[in-house]
């Protein structure tokens, strides 16, 4: 595998493994949450380099449904990474205390507000690249060719997941957290495990419904070229 992709998807691999750690506020506490929020912050900036010569082909070439959703995708994860960003230095506590700030709240209710649906984003940020991940990662294993079994296998885990995860979304009531602040938190008293699994299957929900959204775009297209 070339070098280059190898250090990507381990970049990759570790913001989202961090996103999640973030996340997980009632769990970690506050210090280590800022000092995961810092390495996400530098990570998020190494990204952005490796990727540099995304921004510069983005005037170039032919536009498709595939390609319109994909920078319109990359350009919302952006901007809430950056809000995040920037809402996190006035309500720090533990690692930036010395900034003065008014309207604290306010900022926290961004800062919280931003980070669901950058969770949101990055899930569909994935799914859009799913293709190139599995790749990928078949090549890291040995794996070269397909197999029918293991097809049907994981695509039944993977409809397994999204079951689950549709269910973990209502539990956790998702669909507030992306539009009602709570200054009192949401009340979640379980453990590491269960926050990881429920927000791994939530994120599968839109990881999955990406990639075949985008295969059915895909296939509708080549049915119409085929007709021609």
């Amino acid at each position: 595998m070339n070098q280059n992709i190898a250090i990507r998807l381990v970049i990759d691999l570790t913001m989202t493994i961090l996103m999640l750690v973030a996340m997980a506020y009632q769990i970690t506490g506050n210090t280590i949450h800022e000092v995961i929020g810092v390495i996400l912050f530098l990570l998020f900036v190494v990204h952005n380099i490796l990727n540099r010569r995304w921004y510069k082909a983005i005037t170039k070439g032919k536009y498709n449904i595939r390609r319109v959703l994909s920078i319109t995708v990359n350009l919302l994860f952006l901007m809430s990474m950056v809000t995040i960003i920037i809402s996190s230095f006035p309500i720090s506590s533990d690692l930036f205390p010395f900034i003065p700030v008014n309207n604290d709240m306010v900022w926290r209710e961004i800062h919280v507000l931003t980070s669901y649906w950058a969770f949101i984003l990055m899930a569909v940020h994935i799914g859009m690249s799913w293709i190139t991940i599995i790749n990928a990662v078949g090549k890291m294993g040995g794996i070269t060719h397909t197999n029918r079994i293991r097809t049907i296998i994981l695509r039944f885990i993977a409809v397994m997941i999204v079951v689950y995860g549709v269910q973990a979304s209502f539990d956790r009531e998702m669909s507030y957290k992306l539009t009602i602040y709570n200054p009192f938190g949401w009340g979640t008293d379980d453990s590491a495990l269960r926050f990881l699994i429920d927000h791994l299957a939530i994120m599968g929900i839109y990881i999955g419904g990406t990639h075949y959204v985008l295969k059915f775009v895909q296939r509708k297209k080549k049915e119409k070229t085929s007709k021609k």
